[in-house]
């Protein structure tokens, strides 16, 4: 039977009729939208059989590359075991099994995990945790957030709230009150420090200087990601992190270390809090747990926090139908096999070195301000003069990532992010699995491209 002429004739067509894709406008995308159809290692593939380096690691996720058949027989296994049961009154071995596994690797005595079905979702039941906690402990004014500027923690009303990027809350506002910023540690462009040896740590002490404002006994929680993701891999100085637990702990305040990005190896520690050495009370997590190939999130929660909760009254008011799903968590601990199985975390930490070295080389190029990060997950953020760090306006800078950037590294087969949320920045996080030969291939071609941008970029300056 011959298809309808209205119907679409391709998978590109009927993504550009039918399918709102997320971030992105819903005009037609000049030259159709790309479809991805396969995946393998740190690769994948169109459509049209063109291969692409995934140097963004899907979006922060395939840590263990594309491709695993282990991982999806975790899921086909499980599916023809147990395919969905909820934990409202139930468990589940896969899910028991996982909670057990993330309680041993996670540090200090984080014992508890509350399971979601995504990132988001985490970070909204940690801020519903902050605040019945401290209702359950006699003090319900406790009920403020702080986070940082530029920060990013999901799109719920209440994580939006959080967030600390106008340019994707403005649309949804008000948002939910109670929820105020503080300094992030951007040391490229920091007013006190960026010209001297060390940070002053102001950027850390802004929090007390907040807290005291806010009235310490109406602030529930801070949330903050180990390394801030926008802006650009935004790396806390030495002596940060210590004395924002130092802030916490002298005001009461809960810390919530939000680690959606952060977690299982991207710093080459199972959590990015372990890397930069300090204690949260909640850690937030997703993406990585399951390496992408299906949805899961989480809180770990400490026992102190958990501790009010046990003789409560009445339950944690919050669940999600998918929330453990046995399939999703059966996937994350055959993820977390191949992490033990494949010592993921020592080849992070083993060939970081030469990945930032490789990307640091960039900065002979005119328009590279900055090289930042840890791990498998650096930044470039680009200027208009490296003498004076200047910036671009929204014109030029929606140019240079949009109309060159983007759509010149993609058709020369590498996926990694341009953003502007902040400073126009390249976002770098490929899966754990890469080295030489795709540090090489990354260079190379951020080489290629940022030159020519750079000359594009002096021809429209002198015209």
């Amino acid at each position: 039977m011959t298809a309808p002429e209205s119907m679409p004739t391709s998978i590109s067509e009927a993504a550009q009729r039918h399918l709102w894709m997320h971030f992105t406008p819903l005009r037609p995308q000049a030259g159709g939208t790309p479809v991805i159809v396969r995946g393998d290692g740190c690769y994948v593939w169109d459509e049209d059989g063109n291969r692409y380096l995934d140097g963004l690691s899907g979006l922060f996720t395939v840590q263990v590359g594309h491709g695993r058949a282990e991982l999806a027989d975790a899921a086909r296994e499980q599916a023809a075991t147990l395919a969905y049961f909820p934990v409202w009154g139930f468990a589940h071995e896969p899910a028991a099994r996982l909670a057990e596994r993330l309680a041993a690797m996670a540090p200090g005595d984080l014992e508890r995990v509350f399971f979601t079905p995504s990132g988001g979702d985490a970070v909204e039941t940690a801020i519903k945790l902050s605040r019945q906690y401290w209702k359950l402990r006699g003090e319900p004014m406790r009920t403020k957030l702080i986070s940082r500027h530029l920060s990013y923690h999901g799109t719920s009303l209440g994580a939006l709230s959080l967030t600390g990027v106008p340019s994707i809350k403005s649309v949804f506002e008000p948002l939910v009150p109670g929820t105020v910023k503080v300094q992030t540690p951007y040391r490229y462009r920091c007013g006190d420090c960026m010209h001297l040896d060390a940070c002053t740590l102001r950027c850390a002490d802004d929090l007390a200087l907040r807290i005291e404002m806010e009235g310490p006994d109406t602030v529930a929680a801070v949330f903050m990601e180990p390394v801030q993701n926008t802006g650009g891999a935004f790396v806390p100085p030495e002596g940060y992190w210590p004395r924002v637990r130092e802030i916490c702990d002298h005001y009461g305040v809960l810390l919530v270390s939000d680690e959606v990005i952060s977690a299982f190896g991207r710093f080459g520690h199972m959590f990015g809090s372990a890397r930069y050495g300090y204690q949260p009370d909640m850690i937030t997590f997703a993406k990585g747990v399951t390496s992408g190939y299906s949805p899961l999130g989480g809180v770990m929660i400490s026992d102190r926090i958990a501790e009010p909760f046990v003789d409560a009254p009445s339950a944690f008011l919050q669940g999600q139908t998918f929330g453990a799903h046995p399939v999703s968590c059966a996937v994350a601990n055959a993820n977390l096999d191949v992490f033990e199985r494949e010592d993921l975390c020592g080849h992070v930490l083993a060939n970081e070195d030469r990945f930032k070295s490789l990307i640091d080389g960039l900065r002979d190029i005119p328009l590279v301000g900055d090289v930042r990060g840890d791990g498998y997950f650096l930044a470039i953020e680009l200027v208009t003069d490296q003498a004076t760090r200047g910036t671009f306006d929204d014109e030029t800078a929606d140019w240079l990532l949009r109309g060159h950037l983007s759509p010149r590294l993609f058709e020369a087969g590498l996926i990694c992010r341009a953003d502007d949320r902040g400073e126009p920045v390249i976002t770098l996080s490929p899966p754990l699995i890469a080295g030489e030969e795709e540090f090489a291939f990354i260079e190379s071609t951020l080489r290629r491209v940022l030159t020519d941008a750079s000359r594009e970029f002096a021809s429209r300056t002198r015209s």
